[in-house]
């Protein structure tokens, strides 16, 4: 039996028993003892079971540890997005959204006593070794950290330090047979939301925003000044795996592209009157061509301002359907630093969408829709995206769009495949392509820091045969390509080294996203759209 459905079933075992306690308070004997507890009030139940395991358990009870145990499984009950955050949650939770803190830059889980990590900070120093999400930590600077029983607190100490020090992390990674060694340099990380912001030609700038935190619109407003200034008249907006944030740099953001007046959105819950969001004044960017990237991960405030700037036909979507989150979370805060974000509300968008997907399935169903989206085809084909005529909405020059579950695109992009072979899994998995880009600018860092123009950059990719020295580089590692596959694939796997090596110069993620994006369909589609 998997640990998945060991869990599982525990878990079914554990909400039985409260059920069952329940169950029995609520009756007005105990079989056998006689004793009559009645219950007044619609949260009393509960009360009393707590206060009937504390009196009179056969065993000694850690009530803190217990309470703690028992609260995630509460507030799953809700919905997907209700949850309980432990102290250490909390503060991590508020600090990614704060806009700054300090690390080797991943967010992880410890499910089963191993330590998985969730995402990856863009731009910051795991991104930069190669960590990928998924990847499993066995063992930090040599000590193994799985299956030992070290607490999520113990794990983040070990992989703290100064600014600049290396710590070496061996992770497992999907369908890679050892140990993947990753040293990383510590280092501040990045603080910003707005991950990078350039022009793609005389007219077209782009901007991509990660998340939303408190600094989100100040960052979007100088990235956008920068970028008129130097000619922008068309945007290229990327949300794509943004997941979302405070929901006030949203509305805020999607005020800069729209009218004075028109709505943004609204919100409205059992408990929650509704609540208008229109834009104050009119937008600095309401006249610039607008083209907006989502794809399946964007979630959200991201689901906000797409539906909004479609809604009121303002630029284009592009992209694939969005993850579907549109419920709106109170954070509500405990003495013992510890608290709740509870979904006290729906938004909707100003045509009257909930983009909110059904969670009636239960967790582990809305968790794994992603996958389901797969199977079904939906991110390879537009016809597969489902589509509800009953949840038929008009904008106001009469464009359809649909609610019941994120944001559908206007113009559809397929997930890519293309150029993928064996040897690039295999190269990919054990992040070959990051390993010879750092070796390869190590051994050239005198010319690599002379690089502050993007001619510059092309001009030395012209000097040096990259695909030839890789193959070399990656047959030392034991990996090699059968007949046909380098030829499939080498444009992909020469423009990532490419982007790595600019990444190095002092242009830094200017470089690094400039060449990437000739390998970005979606992107590619967005600048079409807008020429």
């Amino acid at each position: 039996m998997s640990t998945s459905n060991k869990n599982t079933i525990q878990r079914v075992y554990f909400i039985l028993i409260i059920i069952l306690l329940v169950m029995l308070i609520g009756q007005r004997y105990y079989p056998g003892h006689g004793r009559v507890l009645v219950s007044s009030g619609k949260w009393d139940k509960l009360n009393l079971v707590l206060e009937q395991i504390e009196k009179n358990y056969v065993d000694q009870i850690d009530t803190k540890e217990f309470v703690e145990r028992v609260l995630p499984y509460i507030l799953e009950e809700l919905d997907p997005h209700s949850v309980y955050l432990p102290p250490t949650d909390l503060k991590r939770a508020d600090a990614a959204l704060e806009g700054s803190f300090d690390g080797i830059g991943i967010y992880f889980n410890v499910p089963n006593d191993t330590a998985m990590v969730s995402s990856v900070v863009v731009g910051g120093p795991s991104e930069r070794a190669g960590v990928q999400a998924g990847d499993r930590i066995i063992k930090i600077d040599g000590e193994v950290i799985a299956g030992v029983k070290i607490d999520q607190d113990s794990i983040v100490k070990r992989l703290r330090g100064p600014r600049g020090t290396k710590v070496t992390i061996d992770v497992i990674r999907y369908e890679v047979a050892d140990l993947v060694s990753i040293p990383i340099i510590r280092d501040k990380i990045p603080d910003k939301s707005v991950d990078v912001s350039y022009m793609i030609d005389d007219q077209i700038g782009y901007i991509k925003l990660s998340k939303f935190t408190k600094t989100s619109y100040e960052e979007v407003l100088r990235a956008l000044l920068d970028l008129t200034d130097k000619g922008m008249t068309k945007l290229v907006f990327d949300l794509r795996s943004n997941s979302g944030g405070y929901m006030e740099p949203a509305l805020r953001i999607a005020e800069v592209f729209l009218q004075k007046g028109q709505l943004i959105m609204y919100q409205e819950g059992i408990r929650r009157p509704r609540q208008d969001y229109y834009s104050l004044k009119e937008g600095f960017a309401s006249d610039v061509a607008l083209a907006v990237l989502i794809d399946e991960s964007s979630a959200s405030s991201s689901e906000i301002l797409a539906g909004a700037l479609q809604d009121n036909d303002r630029g284009t979507i592009v992209g694939r359907r969005s993850f579907g989150k549109g419920l709106v979370q109170e954070p509500i805060y405990f003495s013992d630093y510890s608290g709740l974000r509870l979904t006290v509300a729906r938004y909707y968008t100003p045509t009257g969408r909930c983009v909110q997907r059904p969670y009636e399935q239960g967790y582990n169903a809305y968790r794994n829709d992603i996958y389901e989206r797969y199977l079904h085809g939906e991110l390879t084909i537009a016809d597969s995206i489902p589509k509800n005529d009953s949840l038929k909405y008009l904008t106001p020059k009469g464009k359809i769009v649909y609610g019941g579950g994120g944001i559908i695109p206007d113009v559809f992009v397929p997930y890519d495949t293309t150029g993928v072979t064996d040897f690039l899994l295999q190269a990919s998995r054990k992040n070959l392509m990051i390993r010879f880009s750092l070796q390869f600018s190590d051994g050239r860092r005198g010319e690599i820091r002379e690089i502050k123009e993007m001619s510059q950059l092309l001009h030395f990719f012209g000097t040096v045969n990259l695909g030839d020295a890789f193959l070399a580089f990656a047959a030392g590692q034991g990996v090699q390509p059968k007949q046909g596959e380098w030829e499939t694939s080498k444009e992909n796997i020469v423009t990532q080294i490419k982007a790595y090596i600019g990444r190095s110069t002092p242009l830094d993620d200017e470089a690094f996203y400039s060449i990437i994006g000739k390998l970005d369909r979606e992107l590619q589609a967005a600048i079409s759209e807008l020429r």
